[in-house]
């Protein structure tokens, strides 16, 4: 496609104002080298074949190294052509974190398909939704929410079903452990609702089949599709982010060229928390720890904190991934707290934005900082990053700042009127870069609302970058709450309300006020069972403007709705209990 003269003339521009460049890390790159692969499957292989005795993955105290994933994952890609699976079918992938994820997944791309990430807690008609819009032909379920899918099956494309459990690959041979697991499972916390689906093959028995076969290598290049990545959906239909090979590689190659030289050659050893369909585990837990022959240790459920401490008890890591609240969930468990940090090494943040009490505390306890960076799932999801100094990191302390862009990434900040906004005012974050999607699935009309004339991917968050190029996020630009023309922004509100020592957890929404417009509400889940809500009010008029001070508080027990990563749904909130 020839480029325009304007085009032409505001990527100088862009490039001249790449002011971060000043503030990147030595030896970071201002630019990475998009064509060093050209595909995933590419780049998978040349791991297995540097590090292929090494332990790829352990869950449930069982290990698996990288040689035996590719051969398990060669497998299924034979499996999966056997019965006809073509060049960029789509393959819906519904599983927590387990052995079974990253080899169906490296099996789909072997075998030429396209991977669709499930998030296995949906319900029926969420699961509808995604394999209809999707067109996947083939499922890989876990067997605990088979039931989901045979009731969202009726209407779909899905002609291949595959049922797996936890258990199923935990051991070779014999896998005693993995019947046991299986059992207790099924049998005594009944956890898998009773099901049918008379068509299903069972995962492992279509592995064996697929060992029996080899796979044909598929011609793969870097704009052929690799993901159907689906957005949360919160405020509408979810759509399918078209993720290419180059797309994700692109994220990959950025975040290595930003933290591997970092590193000091040991083998690392991560806390996989969040779950690998999540496009930010995605990138970061399974794809970068990968090109580094590391060991990841899986969580299938990291919101069960009791069951996580016990996991890891005999397990040092190196790093971990996580988002806000699963770090201060952490926080609250003793045993967590009583833990040998000598050995971490980074911490790293996205998905929601980071209280500054949260980081305080994490630092405290782990003698580290969290790193927080920023991403959505339409760009790989990484956008920006902070910079990561392992020599100095007890020195490093949390600045509330997302980092600067990524190598090869170009940020700017619009305004209402669609001009450019200057260093120092805030606008609607802007991004252009090889990590950018190709666009939502069968949805022209919603990605030319996502992107400008000039190809530049509006965001809906509203930041700030200040002279030496660094990211301030101030909010989502759907959830700013709108006070008598004033804005306020939920974030901001939140951080002030979790300096207070006996809140646990808080969320900030807008409700609609018949004089103001809005008007503040806050919803609390107290650490304290004595503070109240004028205890509450007291503390937020100390800190906040008048017109930032929540005029509705609302104490809630347990705790505040979430999705399965963890972020905290506004949405829910605005309706009293």
């Amino acid at each position: 496609m020839q480029r325009t003269s304007t085009e032409t003339t505001m990527d100088q521009a862009v490039q001249q104002e790449r002011v971060w460049l000043g503030a990147y890390p030595p030896g970071v790159p201002a630019d990475i080298d998009v064509n060093r692969y050209a595909s995933l499957v590419q780049a998978f292989d040349e791991w297995i074949e540097k590090y292929r005795e090494r332990i790829a993955f352990v869950s449930l105290g069982s290990e698996i190294t990288y040689a035996e994933v590719s051969r398990q994952a060669h497998a299924f890609a034979a499996w999966l052509q056997a019965q006809g699976v073509k060049k960029g079918e789509r393959v819906a992938l519904m599983m927590p974190n387990c052995f079974q994820y990253p080899i169906c997944l490296f099996g789909t791309l072997i075998a030429g398909a396209v991977v669709v990430n499930v998030n296995p807690l949906y319900t029926a008609r969420e699961l509808k939704h995604q394999l209809q819009d999707s067109g996947a032909q083939t499922i890989v379920v876990f067997e605990n929410f088979a039931k989901t899918l045979e009731e969202a099956l009726p209407g779909t494309e899905v002609r291949n079903v595959l049922v797996t459990q936890i258990g199923d690959l935990l051991q070779p041979g014999a896998n005693i452990k993995g019947h046991a697991v299986n059992f207790l499972m099924r049998h005594i916390a009944k956890q898998v609702p009773p099901y049918r689906l008379p068509q299903a093959v069972a995962l492992r028995q279509a592995l064996a089949s697929g060992a029996r076969l080899t796979a044909t290598p598929v011609p793969l290049a870097r704009e052929d599709l690799a993901f159907l990545q689906y957005t949360g959906g919160t405020t509408g239909v979810a759509k399918g982010a078209m993720l290419s090979h180059g797309n994700v590689l692109a994220n990959l190659l950025q975040t290595e060229a930003w933290a591997a030289n970092q590193l000091d050659g040991d083998i690392e050893v991560n806390l996989s928390l969040l779950p690998m369909y999540h496009i930010l585990s995605l990138t970061l837990n399974c794809l970068v720890f990968m090109s580094l022959g590391g060991r990841n240790i899986l969580i299938a459920n990291p919101r069960d904190v009791k069951k996580v401490v016990y996991i890891i008890r005999n397990e040092t890591f190196t790093g971990v991934t996580g988002v806000n609240t699963l770090f201060n969930g952490l926080l609250e468990n003793a045993d967590f707290r009583a833990r040998d940090f000598s050995k971490l090494k980074l911490s790293l943040a996205g998905g929601m934005a980071t209280q500054r009490a949260v980081a305080q505390r994490w630092k405290e306890v782990t003698g580290k900082p969290i790193i927080e960076g920023y991403g959505l799932t339409e760009c790989s999801p990484i956008v920006t990053m902070n910079p990561v100094d392992i020599a100095h990191m007890d020195a490093v302390d949390f600045s509330g700042s997302i980092g600067l862009p990524a190598p090869s990434t170009d940020v700017r900040f619009k305004r209402d009127d669609g001009t450019w906004a200057p260093i120092g005012e805030p606008g609607e974050l802007c991004v252009r870069g090889p990590q950018v999607m190709r666009g939502y699935w069968n949805r022209p009309e919603e990605t030319a609302k996502t992107f400008d004339a000039d190809g530049w991917l509006m965001t809906g968050d509203i930041g700030v970058m200040d002279e030496r190029g660094y990211v301030r996020l101030i909010d989502r630009k759907k959830d700013m709450i709108l006070v008598s023309g004033f804005n306020v922004y939920p974030n901001e509100v939140e951080d002030v309300v979790m300096l207070h020592p006996g809140v646990r957890e808080a969320a900030v929404v807008g409700v609609p006020d018949p004089v103001a417009g809005e008007r503040v509400k806050l919803v609390v889940i107290a650490k304290d069972p004595t503070l109240t809500v004028d205890a509450m009010a007291a503390h937020c008029r100390k800190h906040l403007t008048a017109y930032k001070v929540p005029r509705i508080i609302e104490f809630r027990q347990g705790e505040l709705p979430k999705s399965t990563v963890g972020k905290i749904l506004r949405r829910e909130l605005r309706e009293p209990v």
